[in-house]
């Protein structure tokens, strides 16, 4: 039996995420679109859908424990994504009924998002443990930049081709293409995680646990091991700041310099690109930082403080109206976010086997539900903030570069945070299986601290 698995069934496992973030594409963008558009729906419509999307993906450390009390990954990743593409039909189905009964589709609508929740928690959560437990520590770094940079090819593909596929539109066609994309999506995330489990996993293992557990007193293990909370904290804050600029990016180009909605969105697709660029990059120091605990270090928190400066940049820009400096700003930002991103995934498959017992789909999934509140927090307050911050000072711009100064500070507690949490998984070694006594990683952990101190 294999130790762990190659670079061809990494692939295999990206293809689910790439799965994954295709059907969700279409109902966090087109769907969306439709609504605000085709139905003149108020806007808040699909930000309220979407925030429900979040809400359900809490129920994360759920999935995970019960994915750590059977032993196996794979039912909970068919699951999930079975559950996700029925939810995606439904959610465009839903918005068709609204072009004849709003209210019908609307109660719809929140179902099919709620479904969309707990099938990309459920199958997104098991997929990370899976990653993270048949993956040699060496490769896991490059394993989660593969594997997000997949999602993100996932999520622009199946766009693009639901956007060939629409015209001419009609709602109709909305539904026969959201049930095309979702069928092959979830075919093809079928094919590429069968077997795969059972190849380098053998009993894993109803009976980790030698004493039976709930869920509740499974939760208070893991909130109890300092890097676990450390984690949670770190992955709050920094997503609440990484999630808030997603939305306030495209609004601001318009409002402070101008700019059309087709102008916007290709400042969006630069920040992407920097993005993708950026996880090629973390990829490669994380890679060395398997050799160095510094380069561990530059790794995480070098991605957030990065961040930071640009925030901190894109803020100047702002405020000083100097447009010329807008797409490079925005393009830097997004690398910084790229090797924030992927550094913060790579630490997180590194660290969900270390601590008491086997839980690691446990502690996946309560720093998944941290990244889901922290989405759906980012969301609401940061667009909110900032039409309070328009109103008190009475300028679009500085509004805008108050909330992006904010972020960067978000992101600079996030940088410290970064480093005392890399500092002490780089003296645990982050190769440790998940049977590493509770005692013994404790112990670590405390060394580790007490050197930092």
């Amino acid at each position: 039996m294999p130790a762990y698995i190659g670079w061809f069934g990494i692939v295999r496992l990206g293809l689910v995420q790439m799965s994954l973030g295709g059907i969700i594409a279409l109902a966090t963008s087109t769907l969306n679109r439709v609504m605000v558009v085709e139905l003149a729906l108020p806007a808040t419509l699909p930000g309220l859908l979407f925030g429900i999307h979040y809400a359900a993906e809490m129920l994360r450390p759920r999935w995970g424990y019960g994915s750590d009390k059977g032993g196996t990954r794979t039912p909970w990743i068919i699951g999930g994504m079975l559950v996700l593409a029925i939810s995606g039909v439904s959610a465009a189905a839903s918005i068709a009924l609204m072009s004849t009964n709003t209210a019908a589709g609307i109660f719809c609508a929140i179902l099919s998002y709620i479904g969309i929740g707990i099938g990309a928690g459920a199958a997104g959560t098991s997929l990370l443990v899976l990653i993270a437990k048949i993956t040699s520590p060496a490769r896991k770094p490059t394993a989660a930049a593969l594997v997000w940079t997949m999602m993100i090819a996932g999520t622009a593909l199946a766009a693009s081709l639901g956007g060939r596929m629409l015209d001419p539109f009609s709602m109709s066609r909305l539904v026969s293409v959201s049930g095309s994309i979702s069928a092959i999506c979830f075919t093809l995330a079928i094919i590429a995680i069968w077997g795969i489990e059972r190849l380098y996993i053998q009993g894993d293992q109803p009976g980790a646990e030698k004493q039976p557990h709930s869920f509740l007193s499974a939760m208070r293990d893991v909130w109890e091991e300092p890097e676990a909370r450390r984690m949670t904290v770190f992955v709050f804050i920094s997503m609440l700041a990484f999630s808030a600029q997603e939305l306030l990016l495209e609004p601001f180009a318009g409002a402070v310099f101008g700019l059309t909605p087709g102008e916007t969105a290709k400042l969006f697709g630069s920040h992407r690109t920097g993005i993708v660029l950026g996880m090629v990059l973390g990829a490669v120091i994380g890679s060395l930082s398997r050799k160095s605990p510094s380069a561990s270090r530059f790794w995480v928190a070098g991605g957030c403080f990065a961040s930071a400066l640009g925030l901190f940049a894109l803020a100047s820009v702002g405020m000083g109206g100097m447009g010329a400096f807008l797409k490079p700003v925005v393009f830097a930002l997004g690398m910084a976010n790229g090797t924030y991103a992927v550094a913060a995934i790579g630490t997180m498959i590194s660290l969900a086997s270390v601590g008491k017992g086997a839980r690691e789909g446990t502690r996946m999934g309560l720093w998944g539900a941290a990244q889901a509140i922290a989405f759906g927090c980012g969301g609401v307050v940061g667009t909110a903030a900032v039409d309070v911050a328009r109103h008190v000072l009475g300028s679009p711009s500085a509004a805008y570069s108050l909330l992006f100064a904010v972020q960067g500070v978000l992101f600079i507690l996030a940088t410290g945070l970064a480093v005392r949490l890399t500092s002490a998984a780089a003296l645990l070694g982050q190769d440790q299986p998940s049977e590493l006594s509770y005692n013994a990683s404790a112990q670590a952990v405390g060394e580790a601290g007490a050197r930092m101190t």
